[in-house]
Order: structure tokens, then sequence, then C-alpha cells
């Protein structure tokens, strides 16, 4: 099983899962300011297709941003549609 990391630098990051030290998935974002940031894609190699690789992404997102009191803009699509199908994650929304 691979890991989640989060890599990030002052106004851009990504939770990216890794496999064997190769990157099979990621979920990428910008902050708008300290206290927003906004989800622009997710990504997810065709090895580990509906295993739910981006669902966890998101989980641990989610946890980060909670942590940190950071709400959430989910322009990408599939984090969009996630959002509003797991409603006990849509307190971190802007």
């Amino acid at each position: 099983m691979g890991e989640i990391k989060h890599l990030h630098n002052d106004t851009k990051g990504a939770f990216v899962y890794k496999e064997d030290k190769k990157r099979l998935a990621e979920m990428t974002y910008v902050m708008a300011g300290e206290k927003k940031m906004i989800i622009e894609h997710t990504g997810v190699d065709e090895s580990l297709k509906g295993q739910g690789t981006g669902k966890k992404l998101l989980e641990t997102l989610v946890e980060y941003v909670r942590e940190k009191g950071i709400k959430v803009v989910p322009l990408c699509p599939f984090a969009n549609a996630t959002f509003k199908k797991v409603t006990e994650w849509q307190d971190v929304l802007a």
C-alpha cells in the first residue's frame, strides 16, 4: 500500500499518493489568501481507477483544512461531486 503526502509551497500544493516512489494520484490546489483553498484538479492513474484513491486524497485534504481552519472551494469536478455526496465533509466548504 502506498502513502499520501502533502506537498506545498507558498500558494500552491498537492496531496499526492505514491506507491514504490511513483506518483500515481494527486489533488492539486491553490491558496486564495491564508484561509481559502481552491481545489483545481484531481488525477488518478488508470491502475487505481475505481479503488477510492481520489476520495482518500479528498479525505486527507479535509482533515488538513479542518485542523488549519481553512475553507475550501472545489472547482475540480471530482472534488465538487464528492462533496455533494459526502455531507459530513461539507462543513469545510466556503
